[in-house]
């Protein structure tokens, strides 16, 4: 697996409804955090102007948009994106989609994180979505077309992080969202884990959105994580 700093392990979800909440929260956040994720809400509410901010500053930025269009489309967003000074996007894992970003690339370091299943998932889910396959044969497959494919990593829940890491090697990234604290409520993930038995089970790097943010101290909710990354990394 590639070396990582504990601190750059933890992903802080600015899942907040504007891009003053944002960087009301960075500015608490501090030096306690060194990398972001900008998802859908946070983008569409002015988002893309912070993440080059962001960059600029010297944080890293995830945009957690999960392009899925036309492969053209998807090509043209993801020149946008690196452009921005990004450091992460995610696309969804199906092999149109996949092989129109990692071509868009060009020499940008914009790295491409390819969504399995989505952890508010399970197989009831899947199934009443039409598809064959349940979450774990469904990641499977969706791991082995993404390392086809040449993209850097994959989102995936943290329970297929052990089996994943054994099926694509150490090379790929694995990025866990649905993690929480060990008292922590579970809100609408449905397959989670602590920040420690993710790391053992051989994730990269976790996204923690609420547990953070909406914790009364959040720079020492992120101090805790990082301290439980340490001791488990």
């Amino acid at each position: 697996m590639i070396k990582l700093d504990p601190r750059d392990r933890l992903i802080v979800a600015l899942d907040l409804p504007s891009v003053s909440a944002a960087e009301a929260m960075v500015s608490r956040l501090g030096d306690a955090v060194s990398f972001y994720k900008i998802g859908m809400e946070l983008t569409y509410g002015g988002g893309l102007s912070l993440a080059r901010d962001l960059a600029k500053a010297g944080k890293k930025v995830f945009l957690d948009l999960k392009l899925h269009d036309i492969p053209n489309t998807v090509a043209k967003a993801t020149e946008q994106v690196a452009d921005l000074g990004a450091t992460f996007l995610t696309i969804h894992a199906y092999p149109q989609t996949m092989k129109a970003a990692r071509g868009a690339l060009g020499g940008s370091s914009l790295q491409l994180l390819a969504v399995t299943v989505m952890t508010s998932y399970d197989d009831t889910d899947l199934t009443e979505a039409g598809f064959a396959f349940g979450v774990k044969d469904l990641v499977a497959r969706r791991a082995r077309q993404a390392r086809e494919a040449g993209v850097h990593g994959l989102i995936l829940s943290a329970e297929e992080a052990a089996d994943m890491r054994a099926l694509v090697g150490p090379d790929m990234l694995l990025v866990t969202p649905g993690i929480r604290m060990a008292d922590d409520v579970l809100g609408d993930q449905k397959r989670v884990m602590t920040p420690a038995r993710a790391i053992a089970a051989g994730a990269d790097h976790l996204v923690v959105g609420r547990p953070v943010t909406q914790a009364a101290d959040p720079a020492a909710a992120a101090k805790a994580i990082v301290a439980e990354i340490a001791s488990a990394a």
